[in-house]
């Protein structure tokens, strides 16, 4: 059983950055790939970011490429989501997520452990 915990979200205006954090634990931890995601009241949960462990690889969705930035730091055992250049539509409650990608990095179904959620609203 996986625990993830989710900080680090708050109020900011447009144009400016945050990082998001996520403490995960748990058994084979590194065996799990990890994601963000964010739910909105208009968009539902979607896919944000995902990496595995080993850092090899990253995926973003195309409303963050280029702006968001997801690591994470093996030791500590942490997920990190850099957020810059926020814009209001990215105001939402961010989760973080470990999964083995039976469907892939995109589906929610992907994913079997869930943090409780940061909220981030981002001010115009």
């Amino acid at each position: 059983q996986l625990q993830l915990i989710e900080s680090g979200g708050g109020l900011v205006q447009a144009g400016s950055s945050l990082r998001l954090s996520c403490a995960a634990s748990g058994p084979t931890l590194h065996t799990f790939a990890m994601g963000w995601f964010r739910r909105s009241p208009e968009k539902g949960r979607l896919f944000v970011a995902g990496i595995r462990w080993s850092g090899a690889s990253t995926y973003y969705s195309e409303h963050v490429k280029g702006r968001f930035t997801i690591s994470t730091d093996n030791t500590k055992n942490l997920v990190y989501l850099e957020m810059n250049t926020l814009k209001p539509e990215d105001t939402a409650v961010y989760y973080c997520a470990a999964g083995g990608l039976r469907d892939g990095w995109y589906s929610e179904d992907s994913y079997d452990y869930w943090g409780q959620g940061t909220q981030v609203t981002v001010s115009s």
